[in-house]
C-alpha cells in the first residue's frame, strides 16, 4: 500500500467549506460532498490516516460559509459544531479527540471560549484532550476564534480502536 493511498481527504457539507482558493480537482465529489463544478479547496477538512484523524482550523461559520455574529460562546460553539460534523463524517467522535489548537485574536476571550470548550470535551468520563490556546494577530475572514483538533479514528465503541490507540502510544512513545 502506498503512503498515498492511505490519506483519505474528508469533506462534508455539514460544516463550514474550506476557506479558498478552489483549485482543479483530483477527486471525484459524492453526493455527500459539496459540487463546486470541478473544482476543490487547496486544502482539506480534514485528512484520515490509519492512526490519527486531522481536521483544519474550524472557524465560526455555518455550512454556507456565512459568518454568523454573535458572542466568543457562540461562535465556540459553532466551531465545535463544524468539529464534531467532521468527527462524524469521518466515522469519530469528540470523545475520541486527543489534541486541540485553539486560536484567539484576544486572549481578554479565553474565559468566555474556555467556559464553552468545557461544555463540549472531556465529557461522560472522556479524557479531556491536551490543548495549546495561542493569541493570533488575525485569523482569517475576520473571525475572532478558530479551532483545529487531531483525533483517533474509528467510534470508540467497546473493543474498537484499541489497535490505533496502541498505535497512538508508540507514536507518542518515541
Amino acid at each position: 500500500m502506498s503512503h498515498r493511498s492511505e490519506l483519505q481527504p474528508i469533506l462534508t457539507k455539514e460544516a463550514c467549506p474550506p476557506a479558498g482558493p478552489y483549485v482543479q480537482s483530483p477527486f471525484s465529489f459524492t453526493s455527500e460532498a459539496p459540487s463546486i463544478a470541478n473544482f476543490f479547496p487547496s486544502q482539506s477538512q480534514a485528512l484520515l490516516t490509519p492512526h490519527a484523524l486531522y481536521i483544519s482550523g474550524q472557524l465560526p461559520a455555518a455550512s454556507d460559509g456565512s459568518l454568523p455574529s454573535g458572542t466568543i460562546a457562540q461562535k465556540t460553539k459553532l466551531c465545535i459544531t463544524n468539529l464534531k460534523a467532521i468527527l462524524s463524517a469521518a466515522g469519530s467522535d469528540v470523545s475520541r479527540v486527543v489534541k486541540t489548537t485553539v486560536f484567539l485574536t484576544d486572549m481578554a476571550n479565553f474565559a468566555e471560549m474556555n467556559g464553552e470548550y468545557e461544555k463540549h470535551f472531556g465529557v461522560n468520563g472522556a479524557p479531556k484532550p491536551a490543548r495549546s490556546c495561542v493569541a493570533v494577530k488575525e485569523l482569517p475572514k475576520g473571525v475572532e476564534v478558530e479551532i483545529e483538533c487531531v483525533a483517533l479514528p474509528g467510534s470508540g465503541g467497546a473493543g474498537e480502536g484499541k489497535e490505533e490507540e496502541e498505535a497512538a502510544r508508540r507514536v507518542m512513545e518515541h
